[in-house]
C-alpha cells in the first residue's frame, strides 16, 4: 500500500522500539556517541578510502548493502512501502507527494531511494575493511526526506560502527530529516577511531521509524575518510590561487604546516590537474616546503601536502590531506592583425584583424589616420608607409601582439612587359599594389580570346606558361576587376617577349 492510501501513527509500541535501539547500542558502546547535528571532521581531511557512490549505470545486480529481509528491489522510480529503487533521477511520485530529484548528490550518479517498511530496522549494512589502524575517520552520507508533507513520519536515522562480533564502536543519531521547500542533499556524519587491531568493521544504519505514512528518504555518497590534526599550504608571499600567463618563468615556493601532533610525520607533496579529483604524486617533493618550478603547458594546477606518521607511512589509506593552493596558467590571448595591406590614395583600407581569449580588451598603435582603434577593422588612410600593432590583453594580464603593413602608394602599377626566360630578370608579371581588401580578379587573354592567366583575390605573379606549357612571344590582353570598393576597373595589353 502506498504512503498516501495508509495511515500509520507513531504508536507507544514504535516508540519503544526506538527505545531498544538506543538502550542496545548504549549498552554494548565502547568508543563514541554522537547525537544529531553532524560532527564532521574539524581538522584536515584525506581522500575517501570507501566511497559507496551507488554507480552510474542502471543496475545489474542487486546490491548486498540493502538487507534483503527488511526491503525489496524495485526498478519502479517510485517504490512503494517496503521497496527500494537505485536511480539517478525521480519526478511525479505519487501524486506528486515527493520531491522531484533531478541528480544525485555530485550530479553524476545514481543515489540509493527507500520507502520505509512498515517495521523499524536497518536499512544499510556492509563490512568495511582496509582501513587505517587506531586512526580516526570522519564517516558520512549525504541524504534528503523526499516527502513533502510537513505532517508526515520524518525520517530518522542511527549509525553505528560495530566489531563482526557486534560489539559498537561508535554510535551517531543523525536527527530527524527535515522537509525542506525544495529537494536538497545534506550532509550528516561523525568522527570515530579505528582499534589497533585494524580488523574489518561493519557500518549499520537504522532507520528508527515505520513507513505508511511518510518516511521515504534517499542517501548518496556514504564515505570513510581519515581525519587528522590542521595541516595547513600556501603559496609563498601570495595568496592561496594565483593566475599566471603561458610563458612565465616564475618560480613559487609551496609551503606546508602540519600540527606537532603527528609525532614522525611523512610528507608528500600533491599534484592534480582535475581540479582535485584526482591526485598524484610529485617525485621527490617529499619536504614541507616545494619549489615549482615554470610550466609550459597552459591549465589549472592544483597542490596539497599530504601527512601521515611515519609508523604506517606504507599505507595511503592513512594519509591526511591539506587545503588545496592553486595555480591558473591562463594561454595568451590571440592575436591577427590580418594580412599586409595596400593603401590606395583616396581608397581607404579596412583592416580585418582578430582577437581571442578570456575576457579580452584591445586596441591599435599608433592611432593615427585610423577611424577606431578599439575596433578590430578600422579604416586607415596613411600618406606614407606605416606599421600598425594590435595589442590583446586578458582580464588577468595576459598578452600578445600581432602587426599589419600598410603600404602607400598612389595607384595600382601594371607591368606592360615582361621577360620569361629564366635569366633571373622581369621574368614573372607582377601587379603591383593589388590590395587584396579590393576583391581583385585579373584574366589574361590571347590573341583568339583564351584564358591563359587567372588570379582571384591573392597575388599575382604570371610566368608566361598555360598548364606548365611556354606562352609564344606576342601581345596579351589582360582585364582587371574589382569585386569590393569603388575603384574602378581596369583594363590593357601586356607584351610577352622571349
Amino acid at each position: 500500500m502506498s504512503d498516501q492510501n495508509c495511515l500509520h501513527v507513531r504508536s507507544t509500541g514504535v516508540l519503544s522500539l526506538r527505545l531498544f535501539f538506543r538502550f542496545v547500542a548504549s549498552a554494548m558502546i565502547i568508543f563514541s556517541y554522537s547525537k544529531n547535528s553532524a560532527q564532521l571532521c574539524s581538522g584536515s581531511i584525506g581522500d575517501a578510502v570507501v566511497k559507496i557512490t551507488f554507480g552510474q549505470n542502471a543496475i545489474t545486480n542487486l546490491p548486498p548493502y540493502v538487507p534483503s529481509a527488511g526491503y525489496t528491489y524495485t526498478s519502479s522510480p517510485c517504490p512503494g512501502d517496503g521497496f527500494y529503487t537505485i536511480t539517478n533521477r525521480i519526478s511525479n511520485c505519487f501524486n506528486n507527494a515527493w520531491h522531484t530529484i533531478s541528480s544525485d548528490h555530485t550530479g553524476g550518479g545514481n543515489f540509493l531511494l527507500l520507502n520505509a517498511a512498515y517495521v523499524a530496522g536497518d536499512i544499510f549494512l556492509t563490512t568495511i575493511s582496509g582501513l587505517c589502524p587506531n586512526t580516526s575517520y570522519e564517516v558520512s552520507a549525504w541524504m534528503m526526506n523526499v516527502v513533502k508533507d510537513v505532517n508526515k513520519i520524518k525520517p530518522e536515522m542511527i549509525f553505528r560502527i560495530e566489531k563482526p562480533n557486534g560489539t559498537i564502536l561508535a554510535f551517531y543519531e543523525a536527527g530527524e530529516l527535515p522537509v525542506t521547500i525544495v529537494s536538497k542533499w545534506e550532509q550528516y556524519g561523525f568522527v570515530f577511531t579505528t582499534p589497533p587491531d585494524n580488523s574489518p568493521l561493519v557500518l549499520r544504519i537504522t532507520d528508527t521509524w515505520p513507513g505508511g505514512n511518510g518516511n521515504d528518504f534517499a542517501i548518496d555518497d556514504i564515505a570513510f575518510r581519515p581525519c587528522g590534526p590542521k595541516i595547513t599550504a600556501s603559496i609563498q608571499a601570495n595568496a592561496d590561487t594565483i593566475d599566471i600567463c603561458e610563458g612565465s618563468t616564475n618560480q613559487y615556493t609551496l609551503l606546508g604546516n602540519a600540527s606537532t601532533l603527528y609525532q614522525s610525520p611523512v610528507y608528500q607533496w600533491q599534484l592534480s590537474e582535475d581540479s582535485g579529483r584526482t591526485w598524484r604524486d610529485i617525485a621527490s617533493a617529499t619536504n614541507d616546503s616545494y619549489v615549482r618550478q615554470p610550466t609550459a603547458e597552459t591549465g589549472n594546477y592544483s597542490y596539497r601536502l599530504t601527512v601521515v606518521d611515519a609508523s604506517v607511512a606504507g599505507n595511503i589509506n592513512c594519509r591526511i590531506g591539506s587545503n588545496t593552493v592553486v595555480i591558473n596558467v591562463h594561454p595568451k590571448p590571440v592575436a591577427d592583425a590580418g594580412p599586409d595591406r595596400v593603401y590606395l590614395n583616396g581608397n581607404p583600407v579596412t583592416l580585418s584583424a582578430t582577437a581571442q581569449g578570456e575576457n579580452i580588451s584591445y586596441y591599435w598603435a599608433p592611432t593615427v589616420y585610423m577611424s577606431d582603434p578599439n575596433s578590430l577593422s578600422p579604416t586607415v588612410s596613411p600618406p606614407s608607409d606605416i606599421m600598425y600593432t594590435l595589442n590583446v590583453q586578458s582580464a588577468i594580464g595576459c598578452t600578445n601582439k600581432d602587426a599589419v603593413f600598410v603600404k602607400y602608394a598612389p595607384g595600382i602599377f601594371v607591368p606592360n612587359a615582361f621577360t620569361p626566360n629564366g635569366d633571373g630578370v622581369n621574368d614573372q608579371w607582377r601587379i603591383s599594389f593589388l590590395d587584396p581588401g579590393l576583391g581583385g580578379e585579373v584574366d589574361v587573354f590571347n590573341r583568339w580570346g583564351q584564358v591563359v592567366y587567372h588570379s582571384s583575390g591573392g597575388t599575382v605573379s604570371w610566368d608566361g606558361r598555360l598548364n606548365g606549357k611556354p606562352q609564344p612571344a606576342g601581345v596579351y590582353v589582360y582585364v582587371i576587376s574589382f569585386k569590393k570598393g569603388n575603384f574602378p576597373n581596369m583594363k590593357g595589353m601586356v607584351t610577352l617577349i622571349r
